[in-house]
This record gives C-alpha cells, sequence and structure tokens, in this order.
C-alpha cells in the first residue's frame, strides 16, 4: 500500500480506514476499531445470548493450515462477556512458531467488535497451559481422521 510522506498506513481487517483512502481528507464516520468503545448499549446485554454469538463468530475463524475452526479446535481458553457489552476473549495458537500468530487473534478481536450489543473486544493471547490436540473437540478428531 502506498502512503504519503509522514503518514501510515491504516489497515483494519482487510479495509482501509477512510481516512487513508481518501488521502486523509474528512471521511464519513467509519465504525470503531477493534477493541475500542463502540456505541454505548442502553440495556444491558444478555450475556448467555452474546456468547451464543461470541461462538458463532469464532466458528467462522480458521488457523488456515488446519481445515478446523479455532473453537472447536480448542483454542479458545475463556470468554468473559460483562452485561454493559464488554468482552474478553483469551486464547492460545498451536505453537508459539504459529504463522498465524500476527493475524489471528486480531481477526478474532474484529468479528466479536463487529456483533451487535458488544461494545469492545480484547482478546489476550495465553500459552498455559500449552495447546495439544486433547483439546480438541470430537467433532474435530472426527473431522481430521483422528479417530
Amino acid at each position: 500500500m502506498e502512503t504519503k510522506p509522514g503518514r501510515l498506513p491504516l489497515e483494519i481487517a482487510g479495509q482501509k480506514h477512510a481516512a487513508a483512502a481518501n488521502g486523509g481528507g474528512l471521511a464519513s464516520p467509519s465504525p470503531p476499531l477493534a477493541g475500542t468503545p463502540a456505541t454505548q448499549p442502553t440495556d444491558p446485554v444478555d450475556v448467555g445470548d452474546m456468547q451464543e454469538k461470541i461462538v458463532a463468530a469464532l466458528r467462522t475463524c480458521f488457523d488456515p493450515e488446519i481445515p478446523v475452526n479455532i473453537y472447536e479446535l480448542g483454542l479458545i481458553y475463556g470468554i468473559d462477556v460483562q452485561e454493559s457489552g464488554d468482552v474478553e476473549i483469551r486464547m492460545t495458537l498451536t505453537s508459539p512458531a504459529c504463522p498465524v500468530a500476527g493475524s489471528l487473534p486480531p481477526e478474532v478481536q474484529a468479528k466479536v467488535a463487529g456483533i451487535p450489543g458488544v461494545r469492545s473486544a480484547k482478546v489476550e493471547l495465553v500459552w498455559d497451559p500449552p495447546w495439544n490436540p486433547e483439546r480438541m473437540s470430537e467433532a474435530a478428531k472426527l473431522q481430521l481422521g483422528m479417530f
């Protein structure tokens, strides 16, 4: 991506920020960045319903080397949803040297932040306990021919 001197390219989840796309001029309002507060919900969110929506979003994220979604792979260690709409996710990768270490956590954060009712989304990458194939769901093991 080409940038003007003194300007940094702004790219979030594969989409250029409006100010970068039009040369830095005034732009129409853009969606909030992942992990930053969006509009304040007026009512508390239904935590159980929100968790279901988050799990559905996580099932659309894949490690490109393994044809199973990250939720079924057991890469998600925790989902904390507050009634305020603030969400924290603890996740890991299959190894610290995983080639998607720089792209997968931001993808997860962006997908969760895009769910209606989510005020903010934070993803924490953790390594303890280390991931192993035992964390995979039975469906994932079956899909990978591990039964």
